[in-house]
């Protein structure tokens, strides 16, 4: 399935029906009065969250949207029936814009939460409502309400405790293939991710957290190079970032400073607060190279990168040094616990 995380789309909620002008005409009762009923009310486009869905894609062939008009009312102060409100399910994680306005309406994080988008228009009054002492025959009644017309932009950015952040080939995809249950396919070319890939990492009986590995960075993503600038904003909604530069078994194959240089400048370009989130250095695919030669590129790599912290050297293929990094992770965001420690 082809992943869309950003779609533009009209909204049209239901017109309300119009009021009745009718008179009461019934055997053996000569001065009849008015009993026109109300019209009923339109129906309203409603966005509802759904956690089964991981795409807009649905949306990029049916852009307009309308929910049913109210019907009219009746005589014998019978009111028009309501329209029906017309439910749109997108996946969780989507945020909701006004197109005209630029405005955020609203943000649906849960399953089966559910945002008003478009208000269908209220019933018109029918003329049973303007009888008085001196108005005893109205014909007045008034028309239903226009249903509320949008544009809307719906933009996804996925749901994730952990994002993945790297040059393309840093071994993220293999990482979370590794960890979780998840498939992401994996090549030895750039750009294997093209769209973000979520895997589920069990830590205990009752507790997981979810990682979300995005499209490789390289230089010049702010301004629109490569593929991963388009997902970045995928990764702030995340609680810690996992920055994953590739550890090369022979000299010349990669720069891992010059990329960790560059693809953290490339966050400050995208956003401030991407920047300053919580972000761990790991070092990956440790295992083409002797551990003792690993141990030593890392360590020369972290200084030169001037990284102060705790860092972490592994191999997704051999499983080394993803307990420690996982068990970390799981502390990180729910806490210290036995059942993990």
């Amino acid at each position: 399935m082809k992943f869309v995380d950003e779609v533009k789309i009209t909204v049209k909620a239901g017109n309300g029906g119009s009021g009745s002008a009718s008179f009461r005409r019934e055997k053996f009762i000569a001065y009849g009065g008015p009993d026109g009923g109300d019209g009923g009310h339109g129906g309203s486009v409603i966005l509802q969250g759904d956690q089964g869905l991981n795409t807009l894609v649905d949306f990029r062939h049916k852009k307009r949207f309308e929910a049913a008009n109210g019907e009219s009312g009746k005589g014998r102060q019978m009111y028009g029936k309501g329209g029906d409100d017309l439910i749109i399910k997108v996946p969780t994680g989507t945020e909701v814009y006004d197109l005209e306005t630029d405005q955020k309406i609203g943000d649906i994080t849960n399953h089966e939460q559910q945002l008003v988008v478009a208000q269908g228009g209220k019933g018109g009054l029918g003329n049973m409502h303007f009888k008085s002492s001196v108005n005893r025959a109205p014909r007045q009644f008034t028309s239903g309400e226009a249903g509320q017309l949008r544009e809307l932009k719906l933009e996804l950015k996925v749901l994730a405790d952990v994002g993945l952040l790297g040059f393309p080939n840093a071994g993220k995809s293999t990482f979370v293939n590794a960890i979780s249950k998840a498939k992401p396919k994996i090549a030895d070319y750039p750009f294997t991710t093209l769209y973000p890939a979520l895997g589920v990492v069990p830590v205990s009986a009752d507790t997981s957290f979810v990682v979300a590995d995005i499209p490789g960075i390289i230089e010049g993503a702010a301004e629109g190079a490569g593929l991963g600038i388009q997902f970045l904003k995928h990764l702030q909604r995340t609680g810690l970032l996992l920055h994953m530069v590739e550890l090369p078994a022979y000299e010349g194959l990669s720069d891992p400073v010059l990329q960790f240089q560059q693809l953290t400048k490339e966050l400050g370009r995208f956003s401030e607060h991407l920047h300053e989130k919580d972000r761990w250095l790991v070092f990956t695919k440790a295992d083409l190279t002797t551990p003792e030669e690993a141990a030593e590129l890392a360590a020369e790599y972290a200084q030169a990168m001037g990284w102060e912290g705790k860092y972490y050297l592994i191999s997704s293929i051999n499983k080394s040094g993803l307990d420690e990094l996982i068990n970390d992770m799981a502390k990180h965001l729910f806490g210290e616990t036995d059942d993990w420690a």
